[in-house]
């Protein structure tokens, strides 16, 4: 096996310029895999980070009769709010604003001024002398054209569905990454939501301050996991996509190395056979033309780091930006995503690239088992 490895080595660097030349292909290929997976896991990691501290806490109970994904529902799915004072009620109401004479139907969550789990800066409320002061997000502020003490007319219909109007200011306006608690929403005091409407002590959701374990009759108990589902299948499928890319590049680079053991073969005929008649095996000498072809990933592995580890470590500092239309995706997504390269990715990623150019240099290597050795030492071809 030593002297496979000797030999093997002293062919692809008497080889000079071809194999650096294949090995550079390879080696982009490698570069581009690790990038792509690492900004997804980027992402992933902080959406993930961000969906938690800005909506999700520990798990979200919802009341039996609402389904976020039914608009229907906001108005009744509601319902007294369980004794548990560790859980933050959240009341969501329908409601409409004027700004500058425009219509925009809003959502009205009232949320407890004192909640410390989520992100939301709800510690304003208890800083505000407004009649009814509501914070709003970046993209609501932009939609709506509103600025931090503006006011605007806000309707909205009570527990006996009778319409009602007021003006309401923006007290502030904070900046996230998650559209779910920024697109169309207006945060007010819950306290103020329930005189408002009526409805004291009920909620729509609560917020899982901690690890819950208890089921709550009439409510519906949302681990994080559940809440984060299809954020995860959406990061997958964007993974899936991605790699057609990569597996493009790929395939490029162990055409290359295809090509260049199938010409080997062919002007190495005379060489095969003196390594026959020496008292190597066939598929010893299959197995020495394989082990070329493979060491080309091992240089692939050696001139990618030249380049890829300073660039890759940048990208890890500097985060990836993001174009600007990628915030109205209606997902957790950053202006900056900042790639994360895991031992797993990276030795997985090693494991592709070995794998690959070893079944691709294995390929043509086969036609040698075939081979007669003394046509072979004559350059014969078979």
């Amino acid at each position: 096996m030593r002297l496979a490895f000797q030999l093997a080595y002293k062919n692809l660097i008497g080889a000079g310029l071809r194999t650096w030349l294949n090995a550079m292909v390879l080696s982009i290929a490698f570069v581009i895999i690790l990038f792509f997976n690492g900004l997804m896991d980027g992402w992933n990691d902080q959406a993930r980070r961000d969906s938690i501290a800005w909506e999700y806490g520990f798990g979200q109970f919802w009341h039996e009769d609402y389904d976020p994904a039914d608009p229907f529902t906001v108005q009744d799915g509601h319902g007294m709010r369980p004794a548990d004072e560790t859980l933050i009620p959240i009341l969501i109401q329908q409601g409409s604003i004027y700004p500058d004479g425009r219509l925009l139907s809003i959502s009205l969550k009232g949320i407890a001024a004192d909640q410390s789990i989520l992100e939301l800066p709800t510690v304003k409320f208890t800083d505000s002398d407004a009649e009814i002061p509501v914070i709003i997000g970046k993209r609501m502020a932009k939609s709506a054209n509103l600025e931090i003490g503006e006011q605007v007319l806000l309707r909205w219909r009570d527990q006996n569905g009778t319409y009602d109007a007021q003006q309401i200011t923006v007290i502030d306006i904070f900046d996230t990454n998650v559209g779910m608690v920024d697109n169309g929403q207006l945060w007010l005091p819950i306290q103020k939501l329930w005189e408002m409407t009526g409805l004291k002590n009920h909620a729509t959701m609560m917020i899982a301050t901690k690890e819950q374990a208890m089921d709550i009759e009439g409510w519906i108990f949302n681990s994080q996991e559940e809440l984060l589902i299809e954020l995860t299948k959406l990061i997958d499928m964007k993974k899936t996509s991605s790699s057609f890319l990569y597996v493009i590049m790929l395939a490029i680079a162990l055409l290359a190395i295809f090509d260049t053991q199938v010409l080997s073969i062919f002007r190495r005929q005379k060489e095969i056979g003196t390594y026959v008649s020496l008292g190597m095996t066939r598929w010893q000498v299959v197995g020495l033309f394989t082990l070329e072809g493979s060491m080309y990933s091992i240089f692939a592995m050696i001139v990618g780091c030249l380049y890829g580890i300073p660039l890759l470590a940048y990208l890890a500092f500097a985060g990836f930006g993001m174009p600007a239309a990628a915030e109205n995706m209606g997902i957790a997504i950053s202006d900056r995503i900042y790639p994360i390269y895991g031992v797993g990715l990276v030795l997985s990623t090693i494991m592709i690239v070995v794998i690959s150019a070893t079944i691709v240099s294995f390929l043509p290597a086969r036609k040698i088992a075939n081979m007669n050795p003394i046509d072979a030492i004559k350059g014969k071809i078979q």
